[in-house]
C-alpha cells in the first residue's frame, strides 16, 4: 500500500479562521485517501520552533512513497522561510519521498496520486 505524508498550517493557529471548521474538512480529506487505498497521516505545524521537530519526528516516522505540501504553507508569502524549511527537511529525513504539492485542503488525494 502506498504511504503519503500531508504537511499543513494548523488552522489553529490563523487568525480569523474558523479553525474547526478547517479542521474537519482536512481530516475528510485524509479519510478520502482510505477510499483510494491510500495509507496517509497529516501533520500540522505552525510557524515557530516547534516546527522542526514535528515535522521530523513525522518524516522518521516510516518511508514515505509521497509528502504533500499544503498550499497554506506555501502561498503565504510571510511563510515563505517556513516552506524553505519543509522542502529542506524532506530532502533529509524522507530522500526516497516524492513531493505533492495540492491548491487546496480539498485536493491532496489527487496531488499525491500524481506522484504515485
Amino acid at each position: 500500500m502506498s504511504s503519503v505524508l500531508v504537511v499543513g498550517y494548523d488552522p489553529q493557529a490563523i487568525p480569523g479562521v474558523d479553525g474547526e471548521a478547517l479542521r474537519a474538512a482536512l481530516d475528510a480529506e485524509l479519510a478520502r485517501f482510505g477510499e483510494h487505498g491510500i495509507d496517509a497521516a497529516m501533520t500540522l505545524i505552525v510557524f515557530d520552533e516547534s516546527a522542526e521537530p514535528a515535522l521530523i519526528a513525522s518524516l522518521s516516522e516510516r518511508p514515505w512513497d509521497v509528502v504533500v505540501i499544503g498550499g497554506g504553507i506555501r502561498k503565504t508569502e510571510q511563510l515563505l522561510p517556513l516552506f524553505e524549511q519543509v522542502v529542506n527537511l524532506v530532502r533529509l529525513h524522507a530522500p526516497q519521498a516524492a513531493l505533492a504539492f495540492n491548491t487546496s485542503g480539498g485536493d491532496s488525494v489527487e496531488a499525491a496520486q500524481r506522484r504515485l
